[in-house]
């Protein structure tokens, strides 16, 4: 599970081939390099000691890589002397120590080049996905945990899956050139030395193993605490209106805590890594060194002292790769464990999306209907059997108690959700059939929260329209009785609204939104309580304006108050979901049902 896990992760990394290959390359050479740095230390100290042990004869197999620099170096030592022999070994191993860290740079900036790839790649396949979510999905989800998978997830799987396949491409290799120049030292030594690397990697495998249960806990912790820092900052004035400042600090404070307590944890169980594998490194090499130094000293070994010197040098550095093989178990935990959580998002299903061979619609010819719908949310039936036509032109009002079905049956239009029952069609093609960008051009909402974007007025408004000339914008926002108090702003049209229009009244953010529907100039129009954050004054003359842009196009229109319902062509009042009345204004007040019991309380509300 974990492996297969991994692979979908580095999936992301495509085209792999493309970091892969030169990663590998430099890392090989860079590997290469550093053993040699190690192995010179022979000659070297056979040099500086004067050792008698002269290799007359040049080796007959190139495996024998430590007697071949011996030779060399014997042979510079019998011609010219034994200080001009230290300065070239010291120049061989000046130019190695300069190649080795050149390719260890080239490798790690391929390295990170992969990690940027990756991290680019992943963020963007969440993301994309999240947009193409249905609606109903965010319903159910809380903010802070999608913003957390896309943010603190991806960042966690960047670094776990890459620092992990930096380790498998090159310690391995440098693990295994340290023990070839260790067997060209001694088979007998290394024979009995390497026991430690499997009882290494078996103590750490017994010290990470509850570090994925532990990770996954804290991706989720993480996103709870960023649920509370969204809700927190969303509602501050509520917050602070209601004396629940405290409360909310103790409530973020508590999850804060347990966050910390577990990141605490993890990290003692990472850190416990490392400690443990070099003490085991360290007992493994003074061993080797009672032992190894004792068949030197009683001559009962083939080992000079400097070769004795050189390979407990080597021993000493084979426990780093060794050591971040095993660490890196620790670390792919965390990554696997945040990799699944962005996993669980990109695979969640796409209910609504348009068909490979969707059809184009460019215009509404005959109108709109909805036929025998029905929707739940999960058990709970919201929409049943409605049966709608809105035809061509014609206004549409629903009204009726809230949690009646208005607002869901809206959302069916656009295709933000589809009925679990039924169809919605356009021009009698079944919206299904149509592709979900085509329909959506056909329609310009207004919903009853305000709905604006950190940036200009003027894009605010153009946000439907992105190739809008500022004329256009400013006719639309005539149109939308919002010219006059845009002009009064410190920038006018080139003002930032701030973070969801905070720096905007209540009726100027609503007034933004009509404008950015009247510049669609969409045949469809979906106006849900449009009207309903403005004063009095404001609502008439957009009304009034929202009539004339209403005149000749199809709308659908949710709201309570008589202005706007009296207008309309027919009227659907929905209760539990099903349509108990439809008719004129006139028409249902002489019914004496429900609609007329909700006109006659709307009155003594206003009175």
């Amino acid at each position: 599970m974990l492996l297969k896990t991994y692979w979908r992760l580095l999936s992301f990394a495509k085209p792999l081939g493309k970091f892969a290959v030169p990663y590998v390359f430099f890392t090989l050479l860079a590997v290469l390099f550093n053993t040699l740095n190690l192995a010179l230390l022979a000659p070297l100290l056979s040099t500086l000691f004067k050792e008698e042990s002269i290799i007359l004869t040049k080796p007959d197999s190139w495996m024998n890589v430590l007697d071949y620099f011996s030779y060399y170096i014997q042979e510079v030592r019998t011609e010219l002397g034994a200080f001009p022999a230290l300065q070239w070994v010291c120049l061989f191993l000046l130019i190695s120590v300069i190649l080795s860290n050149g390719f260890r740079y080239l490798s790690q900036r391929i390295m990170e080049n992969l990690r940027i790839h990756t991290l680019l790649n992943l963020r963007k396949a969440v993301f994309d996905h999240v947009m193409d979510l249905h609606v109903g999905y965010f319903n159910d989800q809380r903010k802070g945990n999608i913003i957390s998978k896309i943010t603190s997830d991806v960042q966690v799987v960047q670094y776990s899956v890459t620092s992990t396949l930096q380790v498998i491409f090159k310690e391995p290799f440098q693990l295994l050139a340290y023990l070839f120049i260790l067997f060209a030292i001694s088979i007998k030594l290394t024979l009995f030395s390497v026991l430690v690397i499997p009882i290494s990697a078996w103590v750490i495998s017994k010290i990470v193993k509850r570090l994925k249960a532990q990770a996954t806990e804290a991706q989720e912790r993480f996103g709870l605490m960023v649920s509370y820092l969204d809700e927190a900052l969303s509602g501050i004035k509520i917050i602070q209106a209601f004396n629940a400042t405290s409360r909310i600090k103790e409530r973020f404070q508590e999850e804060n805590e347990r966050f910390s307590d577990l990141g605490r944890k993890m990290a003692y169980r990472q850190q416990l890594a490392s400690p443990v594998s070099e003490l085991l490194g360290v007992l493994m090499v003074l061993i080797i060194v009672l032992y190894g130094g004792a068949l030197v000293v009683q001559n009962q070994s083939d080992l000079s002292a400097s070769e004795f010197i050189t390979y407990i040098a080597i021993f000493s550095q084979i426990m780093r790769p060794a050591k971040a093989i095993t660490e890196s178990f620790s670390t792919i935990h965390s990554g696997i464990a945040a990799g699944e959580r962005v996993l669980e998002l990109i695979e969640e299903k796409i209910r609504v999306k348009s068909k490979p061979d969707s059809i184009s619609i460019k215009t509404l010819e005959k109108g709109v209907a909805l036929q025998g719908v029905h929707f739940s949310y999960g058990s709970q039936p919201v929409l049943k059997n409605i049966n709608v036509v809105i035809p061509r032109g014609f206004t549409i009002a629903l009204v009726g108690h809230s949690g009646s079905g208005k607002s869901t049956l809206m959302d069916l239009i656009p295709r933000f959700m589809d009925p679990q029952k039924g169809s919605v069609f356009f021009d009698g093609i079944n919206s299904k059939d149509l592709s979900i960008k085509s329909i959506r051009s056909l329609i310009g909402i207004v919903n009853q929260e305000s709905i604006l974007f950190h940036d200009s007025i003027a894009q605010n408004i153009a946000f439907g329209k992105p190739d809008a000339g500022m004329n256009e914008i400013i006719q639309a926002a005539k149109i939308a009785n919002a010219h006059e108090f845009i002009l009064q702003t410190p920038q006018g049209y080139q003002s930032n609204i701030g973070d969801r229009g905070t720096k905007l009244s209540g009726g100027q953010k609503q007034r933004l939104c009509i404008a950015r529907a009247v510049l669609k100039n969409p045949p469809i129009l979906l106006l849900d309580e449009a009207t309903s954050a403005l004063d009095t004054e404001s609502e008439y003359l957009v009304q009034d304006a929202l009539q004339k842009l209403m005149e000749n196009r199809t709308t659908l229109v949710i709201a309570h108050r008589l202005s706007t319902i009296q207008k309309a062509d027919h009227i659907l009042v929905l209760e539990d979901g099903e349509i108990k009345e439809q008719g004129t204004h006139l028409e249902l007040l002489l019914q004496e049902g429900i609609y007329s019991k909700l006109i006659d309380k709307q009155q003594i509300t206003q009175a």
